[in-house]
């Protein structure tokens, strides 16, 4: 690689992040927005590609994550909160735009982003999560996905999703990457470095809040509306935990959407398939349009 990872302590919206950083200082800023249960680590594949291509890269692990501070209360993990985190760090970046990619809950901040806060934004990359209005329309009248979304309800409770998470060693949370992966998406290496970002004090804790939070402020985390700025959504079919159905629906969302399906691709598609989406986030990130709307 010919850009090393750089490890910096970002102070932030009234807390301190710790934020990997790669690629040339006076590149084009892009910012990866990683979702649960992971941390700046699960963009390990993306990080020399979008360097190595003139990129100014920012991996910051989100607050309540890994190595960043874990402010107390569910309300700290609010959307509003999570948004204007990172907002602070283009600030910090110097710099009044970005590019933000974000997969998983990590994208639900970027959906927010893009609809709040256009002018900050100058295109998202969305990876397996729904636009927020979508995703709660889904729960509603959709069986099916309500099903795969049991884990949000469970969440809710006090203290005991906790337990089951760091019971038998993080068990739940190496379940939920190995088991809903394909075979070797997640390395023994890999998974220790998880273990040791979950090992981190109130890091369970604060991981699960992400979830109560939005839970209590449903409506107004589904009050996002129409995105104007240009969107590329990336959706493997085989999620266990959504439907791909979803991605259609958001991208009827967007007034400058894109979508691609990856029919073999699971939640995890940018760490199973990384040469592919690297392609089509380079591509997007440098206003090509798309041409290929299925792979695999």
């Amino acid at each position: 690689m010919a850009f090393e990872i750089e490890h910096h302590y970002v102070r932030t919206n009234g807390i301190t992040l710790h934020v990997a950083q790669c690629g040339p200082p006076a590149g084009p800023l892009v910012v990866l927005l990683h979702g649960f249960p992971e941390f700046w680590y699960s963009w390990r594949k993306q990080i020399p590609a979008l360097a190595e291509a003139g990129y100014r890269v920012w991996v910051p692990d989100q607050r309540g994550y890994n190595l960043s501070d874990k402010p107390k209360g569910v309300a700290n993990y609010q959307i509003d909160r999570l948004g204007a985190d990172i907002l602070d760090l283009l600030d910090a970046a110097g710099q009044a735009q970005a590019m933000i990619i974000g997969h998983d809950s990590g994208a639900a901040v970027a959906w927010w982003l893009a609809a709040r806060h256009p002018a900050r934004v100058a295109r998202v990359g969305i990876l397996n999560v729904p636009h927020p209005a979508v995703l709660g329309r889904a729960l509603r009248k959709t069986p099916r996905q309500l099903l795969k979304s049991w884990y949000i309800f469970f969440f809710q409770l006090p203290v005991l999703p906790e337990k089951m998470f760091r019971r038998k060693e993080y068990k739940f949370g190496r379940g939920s990457l190995r088991g809903t992966s394909h075979p070797d998406t997640f390395s023994s290496y890999d998974l220790q470095q998880y273990v040791r970002a979950w090992a981190q004090p109130g890091a369970v804790t604060a991981m699960i809040n992400w979830y109560r939070a939005a839970f209590r402020n449903s409506q107004r985390v589904g009050k996002v509306g129409r995105i104007t700025v240009p969107v590329r959504i990336l959706w493997g079919q085989q999620d266990t935990f959504l439907e791909p159905e979803l991605g259609r629906l958001s991208v009827a969302m967007c007034d400058q959407g894109e979508l691609t399906y990856f029919k073999q691709a699971t939640h995890w598609l940018h760490q199973e398939e990384p040469t592919a989406v690297n392609k089509l986030l380079l591509e997007f990130l440098q206003g090509q349009p798309q041409v290929q709307k299925v792979i695999g």
